[in-house]
């Protein structure tokens, strides 16, 4: 129980810690320090690691999800809701939770190494005795590329996975295309793709953060490195799905 506790707390320091980077990272960039190349740089990265594992992700998921329902709904007659069901699934939750996590998985703890290992070998020491703020420095540009990217690796992972959902349903229960596209222009709503771009935006700015403060809190060797970036990838998970949990009870129930 105790263990519990003291778990919670660290928890809820570490929380308090990233809000205070996040604050450092506001004044560095409304102070004019922002240079679009390292974002573009930054953007770059994080696209390059994390696209392919996410599209393949979304495929796989939807195809499943098709697999499941596809039977089920023939046998009841409801075919014609396949579509719209893999839609609303996939652009509500599978698509911005599940891509969040592999950039997470990727980009996520890359970030946190990279960052760690600049701290245990004094090169944010050197960048503070040139009178430049660490934290604005190296975390504005991840924060705001990540914010920027992972919506991006959203909507074509959301669109990937609603094919393949096409594809399977036609494969399975030999589902019309026209029924199923049709199926998900009925279901889908404008509102539902705005909040996943939302989940999305604001997933990839809490990763980002939560990371690389994870990292810029290393202290030690190469031990403490590898340690950090595991952590990094729990901590980032949680945070996320309680973000999650908090935009859905917003936005779908009060």
């Amino acid at each position: 129980m105790k263990k519990n506790i003291k778990g919670l707390e660290n928890l809820i320091k570490f929380l308090g810690l990233c809000v205070q980077n996040l604050i450092e990272c506001f004044k560095y960039a409304f102070g004019g320090n922002i240079r679009f190349r390292r974002i573009v740089s930054q953007a770059a990265n994080i696209s390059y690691d994390s696209l392919p594992i996410s599209l393949v992700i979304a495929f796989i998921s939807a195809a499943v999800i098709a697999i499941q329902v596809s039977k089920e709904f023939l046998m009841t007659g409801a075919e014609s809701y396949i579509g719209g069901t893999i839609a609303i699934v996939m652009i509500r939750e599978i698509a911005p939770g599940f891509v969040a996590l592999a950039i997470g998985a990727r980009a996520g703890t890359a970030i946190s190494a990279e960052i760690a290992n600049m701290q245990v070998t004094s090169q944010v020491d050197a960048i503070k005795t040139l009178k430049i703020n660490p934290v604005g420095y190296y975390f504005t540009p991840r924060i705001i590329a990540s914010a920027i990217t992972v919506p991006m690796v959203v909507l074509i992972a959301e669109f990937v996975g609603i094919m393949g959902g096409m594809f399977v349903s036609l494969g399975t229960i030999n589902l019309n295309p026209a029924r199923y596209v049709a199926s998900v222009w009925a279901w889908l709503a404008t509102k539902d793709i705005y909040i996943s771009l939302l989940k999305a935006c604001i997933f990839g700015a809490l990763i980002a953060l939560v990371c690389a403060t994870k990292g810029y809190e290393t202290r030690g060797g190469a031990k403490e490195v590898g340690t950090s970036t595991t952590q990094a990838a729990i901590l980032s998970t949680i945070y996320m799905l309680v973000a999650d949990f908090l935009i859905n009870l917003i936005f779908y129930i009060a």
